[in-house]
């Protein structure tokens, strides 16, 4: 069941690269979400309820629900719908996704040992490829804001590439991560006015 949670994953990454309206970008982010819960909870060594309340608040609660619902709040105030006015073709997106697959697959078969998991490194690496490619290929600093979100799971999934025990130092520093996504998106993307969400090119 987890490599299907698995190959779901990573085909939200490679539906990010052709995904033309921002509202598809958020349910992919909520989708992932749910994702990332399952994979978590079939990882689990050891089933107590201290480690379920950490893992539902922190892929359900979070990344499932509060994300979201802020990123939604985000496009609201800046009346954006559509990312590829401002960006890279589709088409080029989605060949340059598939080149971050492949790279992110060799890379991690050269690391790979017995302390790191081939499977979660590659998935890491190629959430982290995307996250940077939305945000290099795009000039919409909500697409900008989304792909900090991909690169958050990337890290959520280094985590688990490191181990299936996921100590509680790695899910303090992942809770860390998240809480500072959250203030981000709070203080800096809720503030957008309309129309002034595009990046201008920078003047001495």
């Amino acid at each position: 069941m987890i490599n299907y949670l698995i190959v779901a994953f990573a085909l939200t990454l490679v539906y990010f690269a052709s995904a033309e309206r921002i509202i598809t970008y958020i349910r992919l982010i909520r989708l992932q979400g749910l994702l990332l819960c399952g994979i978590a909870l079939f990882e689990l060594s050891e089933i107590n309820l201290g480690n379920l309340l950490f893992i539902i608040s922190e892929t359900l609660l979070f990344k499932t629900f509060m994300m979201p619902f802020l990123l939604s709040k985000i496009v609201d105030n800046s009346g954006v719908t559509k990312v590829h006015r401002l960006a890279m073709p589709a088409f080029y997106t989605l060949l340059i996704s598939i080149i971050s697959l492949l790279i992110s697959v060799v890379l991690a078969a050269s690391i790979m040992n017995n302390y790191v998991s081939i499977i979660y490194m590659t998935i890491a690496l190629f959430a982290l490829f995307t996250g940077l490619i939305l945000i290099v290929t795009h000039r919409l600093i909500v697409s900008h804001l989304i792909g900090f979100m991909i690169i958050e799971n990337a890290v959520f999934f280094f985590s688990l590439a490191m181990g299936s025990k996921m100590p509680m130092l790695i899910n303090v520093g992942i809770l860390l991560d998240i809480f500072v996504g959250v203030l981000i998106l709070g203080f800096f993307g809720l503030r957008l006015k309309a129309h002034t969400n595009e990046l201008t090119r920078l003047k001495d």
